[in-house]
């Protein structure tokens, strides 16, 4: 389909069908990026053997992710503010597949390690051009429903990708060892690497086939430069608004982080706590995962929109803090049951409510930010709450290998990472509730709803 011409403010949006099918693009997208994503946390036991390494090593295969993922994503943001959204996440499916097949060739710690920092630059491109896709494709009051639907994608990844992770990694475990001109034979991990890459290469290709919508304006702007995209309204924006973009930065830096070192480390609690073999704990995990987790962003934007309409412009900062502390309490309950068939039962309402706070993250953001910055400050959020996911599974590692050394220590590290994170992260949400009232008032004065808050 050929791309649509930039228009006025007042320009119809696209119809709904076409709209949400492209959310249904972006959710595959999402979908085969955690995938990507997450295939390292199913193999870590095998990796650390072959590789030579500790913990706290295999958890900065996490973590050098999270960092390149977050340094790219800024220059990919100005980009996504001006350039072709579709194009800039087709390139970056098409190269972070590649890359993840890469991880499956490596010989040694190090070339992983480049590997990985390859698969995060890629996925970098996905979060920025999406949420300006969202933003141009729905009217305001759709955003965090929509954006909600999207965050679906990366959680059912998560889940397939320990469903398939697992079933292939016990495929190839069984099978003759797989050698390759140039590379020789190739372990277990290795093979997983490659055949959860491959998929992504032929999906890339799918985003040529979708709209460019058009770049809203906003009719009135709360500056002379709040529509124009420049620079000094980004400036100007993050000024007014410091004290919320502070707090909704931290505070949900900090649920992720516990997220983050909650799911890298369970497949490992399993196996080391209760005794379960890898494919096994694996695809269990992953079906409970793909079927609550993506309840937990609808929840959450459910939730909101039913504050709203009973007139709380603080809702998208309360749904998120309410699930969330839901989240944090079934973690720490799963610690403590006695066998594996309890801790996978408390893993349905832990998996609902921890993954709640991330799509209103954004949303949240989207919401109350003019069209023309939305790329570039869902980037600067997703550059801080990358933190989260570079330190989370390094952090509980470190837990592991240095307080709480034996095979049930994992449990234990988990239970401190959450407890910590999870008190910190409530703390900042709470200081974001005020500020981000404010911001959403100013909000409704360019979008031509209501009257600011002086």
């Amino acid at each position: 389909m050929a791309d649509l011409q930039a228009s006025p403010d007042k320009a119809p949006y696209p119809r709904p069908i076409l709209a949400w099918l492209v959310v249904g693009v972006l959710i595959l997208a999402a979908l085969i990026a955690y995938i990507d994503r997450q295939v390292v946390a199913i193999v870590v036991d095998q990796m650390k053997v072959d590789l030579g390494v500790g913990d706290a090593q295999i958890g900065w295969l996490y973590g050098v992710f999270a960092i390149f993922y977050a340094i790219a994503g800024l220059p990919i943001a100005w980009m996504s503010d001006r350039k072709s959204r579709k194009h800039i996440i087709a390139i970056g499916i098409f190269f972070w597949s590649l890359m993840t097949m890469a991880c499956g060739l490596s010989k040694n710690f190090w070339m992983v390690f480049l590997a990985r920092i390859g698969v995060g630059v890629g996925e970098a491109t996905l979060t920025p051009a999406t949420n300006s896709l969202i933003g141009d494709y729905f009217p305001r009051d759709k955003i965090p429903l929509a954006l909600s639907i999207v965050q679906a994608g990366p959680i059912m990844g998560s889940g397939i990708a320990f469903i398939i992770g697992g079933y292939v990694y016990g495929i190839v475990e069984q099978a003759k060892p797989l050698t390759l001109p140039f590379f020789g034979a190739l372990a277990p991990w290795q093979q997983t690497f490659l055949y959860v890459g491959a998929p992504g290469l032929i999906i890339a290709f799918l985003f040529l086939l979708i709209r460019e919508p058009i770049r809203r304006t906003i009719a009135r702007p709360a500056g002379s430069e709040a529509g124009t995209g420049s620079d000094v309204s980004l400036v100007n924006f993050y000024r007014r608004n410091a004290r919320m973009v502070v707090f909704h930065h931290l505070g949900f830096l900090c649920f992720g982080l516990l997220g983050y070192a909650f799911v890298f480390w369970t497949v490992s609690y399993f196996v080391r706590v209760h005794g379960m073999n890898n494919a096994d704990a694996s695809q269990i995990f992953g079906w409970i995962f793909l079927l609550a987790g993506p309840l937990g962003p609808i929840f959450a934007a459910m939730y909101a929109a039913r504050l709203t309409q009973r007139g709380k412009k603080d809702a998208n900062i309360i749904a998120p803090l309410v699930g969330s502390l839901i989240g944090v309490a079934a973690v720490l309950t799963i610690q403590v049951m006695p066998n594996p068939f309890w801790a996978f039962v408390f893993y349905a309402p832990a998996l609902i409510f921890v993954n709640s706070p991330f799509a209103m993250a954004y949303a949240s953001l989207t919401y109350v930010t003019p069209p023309a910055l939305r790329a570039r400050v869902s980037a600067v959020y997703m550059f801080m709450v990358s933190f989260g996911m570079m330190l989370g599974p390094p952090i509980a590692g470190m837990f592991n290998e240095h307080i709480f050394p034996s095979d049930q220590g994992v449990r234990y590290s988990i239970m401190c990472v959450t407890l910590i994170f999870g008190f910190l992260g409530t703390i900042f949400l709470l200081l974001a509730r005020k500020p981000y009232v404010r911001t959403a008032a100013d909000a409704d004065v360019w979008s031509g709803e209501e009257s600011p808050i002086k």
